[in-house]
Formats: structure tokens, C-alpha cells, sequence
């Protein structure tokens, strides 16, 4: 089985046009429908950085009654963040993006590397109090655009930092689409081999004749969790001017299918969701 987590909150992030609040609101609601396990919906960072999520606590108390067995998450970038979300009771997770680059986390988060370890321990705080759950993003996790060291042993080093501190769940994130099918495959095995009592998941961007080629590198390493986004919209405003965008979700599910790798996505429901996206992004894109 592979579990999908549904990455609006990434597809409609780097979009200048404001979304409508309404129309967000009505977008999760069609894709709370389709089962996924984890819808990531929105953010709670600074509007001046990503004024696309500014409605995020709106958007989330409109969501709050709907019956689902989908758990809502929400990106958070420091302390103040993760005390908004928590008061939501629509949120179950919490998203921490914590870099390998220490420039990107500067610019994703204005905190260096080393800051981010205190930062994240107000977090993961606050989470246990409220109990919500944890995913932290290793972002950068394929290489950065900037110069940066990056090495396998990087992402190892802060992986165990991480560890001591109490994270259990860690994403592999291709921030920009630098991830290719090799480097998939040599970083997952490894980072499953060394550290087998993560909950290991990956949030890959690809242009879209890279996906499958990305995602069947994904699947023979042993990757069972997988962000994606309808469409293929997303990236990060803070990372590069040019945005690559998601895994497409439609193209994982025709994969899955085709494969016999099962979603439990309700296909229904996923239509629906599909077609209204259609018309979201072919207007806000």
C-alpha cells in the first residue's frame, strides 16, 4: 500500500493571485472526501512571506465539522506558529520544515540551522501538550541551489540530532526537483538502513516526464508514504524563482492502479475533487 499525503497548502503557496477564501474552503472539503490518510491545508507562518495562506484559520474553521478519517496538517515555522495551529482542532499535525541548507532555512524560516534545533523543541512542546502529531520536512534533503555543503552524512548528522530530540517521522524533501531516480534511491535505502525507527516519507518535486520515473525509484526503495498534489502545482516562494512543482497525484494513482499498489483513495470523491481543481488552477496559476 502507499499512503498519499495531498499537498494543496504546496500547490497554492507560490500562487501570486489570491485564491477566494471560499473556494479554498470548498477544495479541501472535496478532498477531505477521497481518504486520503494526511491532507497538508494550509500554514501558520508569516502572511508578508506567503500571503496565499493568510485565511489559513478561517479556512480551517470551516473544515473543523467535517467528518473525515483524514488527518489535517499544518506547516508551522516557530513557536507562535505551532501554538495558532494547535488551538485548531481540525489540525492533527504539525509540519516542521527543517533544513540542510542553513541559507534556505534562513530564508524559509529566518533561523539558522543551529537556531531551528531550539525552535523545534518549542514545537515539539507545544505538540505534546496539544497532542498533536509531529512530521518534520528535511528539506534540501536532495542538494540546494546555493553552494551549501550537502553530503548524505549531512542529512544523517541531523537526522540523529533530531532523534535524541524525539522526532519519529521525517520526510525526505526535494525542495526544488533536484532529486533524481539514483539519488532516491541511494538516500532512502540509506536513511531506512540507518535509521529504522523513523517513519520514513518522501516529498519529491519533478517536472512532469520525471514523476513516474521518480516515483518507481521511490517505491523500489521501500518508500510507502509519498506527498503529492493534484495537478503537480507547487514549490516553494522562498526557495528559487522558478517553482517545479509536485508528484502528481493523478499520475501516482494511475501508477498505483496500473500496479496494483493500493491507495485507498475513494475514486468518486477524487473525481469530483480533480475536476474542481481543474477549474481553481486553470484561473489562480
Amino acid at each position: 500500500m502507499l499512503h498519499l499525503t495531498e499537498c494543496p497548502r504546496d500547490a497554492m503557496q507560490g500562487i501570486k493571485t489570491f485564491i477566494p477564501t471560499e473556494l479554498k474552503i470548498q477544495y479541501l472539503s472535496l478532498l477531505l472526501n477521497c481518504n486520503f490518510p494526511v491532507l497538508d491545508a494550509g500554514s501558520f507562518v508569516s502572511a508578508a512571506a506567503i500571503p496565499q495562506m493568510a485565511d489559513t484559520a478561517a479556512v480551517f474553521d470551516a473544515i473543523a465539522e467535517i467528518n473525515t478519517s483524514t488527518k489535517i496538517l499544518a506547516i508551522v515555522a516557530n513557536a507562535r506558529g505551532a501554538a495558532e495551529a494547535s488551538s485548531h482542532s481540525a489540525v492533527s499535525v504539525l509540519g516542521y520544515p527543517f533544513s540542510v541548507s542553513d541559507t534556505f532555512q534562513k530564508r524559509n524560516t529566518n533561523a539558522s540551522i543551529d537556531d531551528s534545533f531550539g525552535r523545534l523543541e518549542e514545537i515539539i512542546n507545544i505538540a505534546e501538550k496539544a497532542q498533536k502529531q509531529l512530521r518534520v520536512y528535511l528539506s534540501m534533503a536532495f542538494g540546494n541551489p546555493y553552494g551549501d555543503e550537502w553530503s548524505p552524512e549531512k542529512v544523517a548528522i541531523i537526522t540523529q540530532h533530531l532523534l535524541r530530540m524525539g522526532v519519529s517521522h521525517l520526510a525526505l524533501s526535494d525542495t526544488i526537483g533536484s532529486s533524481t531516480p539514483e539519488s532516491i534511491t541511494s538516500l532512502y535505502t540509506l536513511c531506512q538502513q540507518e535509521f529504522p525507527q523513523v517513519n520514513w516519507s518522501l516529498h519529491l518535486h519533478a517536472l512532469p516526464e520525471a514523476v513516474v520515473a521518480k516515483l518507481e525509484a521511490a517505491w523500489q526503495a521501500g518508500c510507502r508514504e509519498l506527498d503529492t498534489a493534484l495537478l503537480g502545482f507547487g514549490g516553494c516562494p522562498m526557495a528559487a524563482d522558478a517553482l517545479t512543482g509536485n508528484m502528481q497525484t493523478e499520475r501516482v494513482v494511475e501508477w498505483c492502479l496500473k500496479n496494483n499498489v493500493h491507495t485507498g483513495i475513494d475514486f468518486d470523491a477524487f473525481k469530483k475533487a480533480q475536476d474542481f481543481a481543474q477549474g481553481i488552477f486553470n484561473e489562480y496559476h
